[in-house]
């Protein structure tokens, strides 16, 4: 280990710039790839390379005032495949500039075919609230540079946090041009909030094709994993930036709900289908806890994250833990929409699980924190609709779960907290909504905002059903699901910028981006506002 050097006093916007030439670029510049072959890394040593093993990129997650996790994952062909059996070394090293010229710490992992050779670095002894650079180096292979942010620390007075929100990316369905225009960002977080993957087609929204079919294995899922990494776009966003992750359905199965699938499959059959999702989750993201050795089904993925005194980010996980859809189609499991569901009402339904909630509430309540930020994959905000025989509810969403939900905003509005708001994906649509422990009720005060970004690609609803969710949820001050992108928000301590970005369905390659909507959030005030 290497001391850190002082930084070079350059503006935060140059960091930014500086990193991205790196970070989206293949390989290194000449100079820098020769000094990491003559570095203490010890490149010479280990496996001369045919093809690039670094392939699938880099990535950084779950920041800590002091560490940040840095990720990759040798990608083994053919040409190579005589090291597929061993266990290999890797060195990762860190710097604390983007010329690569202070070195600050290295590590020496080893991986192996039982992990997918993914490598996770959790480095530390970093200092809080500033970029560092890395990059991974395996015998003649030098990967492409990373760059990396660690939180501030925990008493810090920050004054911004800006943040991508994004969800909802099928391959098949569009190009991640989003995450072209997001590596570009000067951002201090990318908020992933579910579907990274999609196990699923649909022939009739192809763009470019799945390899493989539909996966149920772990050589499946790895596969397929691997296969959204081959995207440029997406390596660069995670090379340029540190990301902060949850997950939702499509990363094992459509509409799962804790241990039981659409086609009521046995519960032991589909946890094992559910353990190999979640091992080939862990081994392509950067994230700190991988399957519980002694239940391989069981994942955690929900935390916490603080912004100096600025904000909490909760990442909450709204599939492994809650109950069971209610009012079940007896031919196919899975969410649908009811009217006149009696088991809409059971205080006892959870879309967490208790513990989680449990878990959250008392987080939420404990906060001094300016912003309460809440992470979660669906819209929390009522979408039914008015119809003859009653209101509609779609059982895999919050409407699902209504009393969960008011059981939650009721834990807002008691203990009078402030500047809470509801983040979300899914719904492939941009939703501005405020929330009330009794949907849509004037009577009833908003005690919170949400916002919901449109998916990266996935296909969103058609206009003549989203009009009368609209025309039946006064709560909601803007939706539109006719075009794709992603959410820029600007956390202050006087408030929240939001800013939907996106581009027509579907998204192409050389997509151009505008800003569909403004919205904004006063700090003490609940509620969203239109922002110009």
């Amino acid at each position: 280990m290497t001391g850190i050097s002082p930084c070079t006093n350059v503006s935060r916007r140059d960091w930014n710039r500086m990193a991205l030439a790196l970070a989206m670029s293949p390989w290194l510049a000449p100079a820098a790839q020769a000094q990491a072959l003559t570095s203490a890394a010890g490149a010479g040593q280990g496996p001369r390379w045919q093809a690039d093993p670094f392939s699938l990129g880099v990535a950084s997650g779950q920041p800590q005032p002091g560490s940040v996790v840095l990720w990759t994952r040798l990608r083994i062909t053919e040409a190579d495949a005589a090291f597929k059996a061993q266990s290999i070394s890797v060195v990762c090293e860190v710097f604390a500039d983007a010329a690569l010229r202070q070195p600050v710490r290295q590590w020496r992992v080893q991986t192996d075919a039982a992990r997918a050779h993914s490598v996770h670095v959790v480095a530390s002894g970093l200092q809080a609230g500033r970029p560092y650079w890395y990059r991974f180096v395996c015998g003649s292979a030098t990967s492409p540079v990373g760059r990396a942010r660690t939180s501030p620390a925990a008493n810090d007075a920050v004054d911004r946090l800006r943040i991508a929100l994004a969800s909802c990316q099928h391959y098949e369905q569009g190009y991640f041009s989003a995450h072209r225009e997001m590596a570009q960002r000067d951002l201090d977080l990318v908020l992933f909030v579910g579907d990274y993957i999609y196990e699923s087609s649909n022939p009739q929204h192809m763009l470019r094709k799945h390899l493989g079919g539909v996966p149920t294995l772990l050589d499946e899922y790895r596969d397929r994993h691997a296969q959204y990494k081959t995207d440029a776009d997406l390596r660069a966003c995670h090379a340029a930036h540190t990301w902060l992750m949850t997950w939702d359905d499509h990363e094992v199965v459509n509409d799962y709900a804790n241990d039981l699938d659409r086609n009521f499959s046995d519960p032991q059959v589909f946890l094992r289908r559910r353990a190999a999702a979640y091992q080939a989750y862990f081994e392509h993201m950067p994230v700190r806890l991988g399957p519980d050795p002694a239940n391989p089904s069981q994942m955690r993925i929900h935390d916490r994250l603080a912004w100096g005194q600025l904000a909490d980010v909760w990442t909450l996980d709204c599939r492994q833990y809650r109950d069971h859809q209610a009012c079940p189609d007896p031919n196919r499991g899975g969410g649908r929409v009811v009217v006149g569901c009696d088991a809409l009402a059971d205080p006892a339904r959870s879309m967490l699980g208790m513990a989680q909630e449990q878990w959250f509430t008392e987080g939420l309540t404990r906060s001094t924190r300016r912003w309460k930020l809440v992470a979660q994959s669906t819209q929390m905000s009522s979408s039914g609709v008015n119809t003859p025989l009653g209101r509609s509810a779609f059982t895999d969403g919050w409407d699902g779960y209504p009393q969960a939900r008011a059981r939650l905003l009721s834990t807002v509005a008691e203990a009078q907290l402030k500047n809470v708001v509801m983040l979300g994906g899914d719904v492939h649509m941009n939703v501005a909504a405020q929330l009330r422990v009794q949907a849509n009720d004037e009577r009833s005060p908003v005690v919170a905002s949400e916002i919901v970004t449109t998916s990266i690609t996935s296909r969103g609803l058609g206009e003549k059903l989203l009009a009368q969710i609209r025309d039946s949820n006064p709560d909601i001050l803007h939706a539109r699901s006719d075009e794709r992108g992603y959410t820029l928000l600007e956390v202050k301590p006087e408030g929240i910028s939001a800013e939907f970005r996106t581009t027509p369905n579907p998204a192409l390659a050389d997509g151009v981006f505008k800003v569909q909507a403004k919205l904004g959030i006063r700090s003490g005030v609940a509620g969203v506002h239109k922002d110009g």
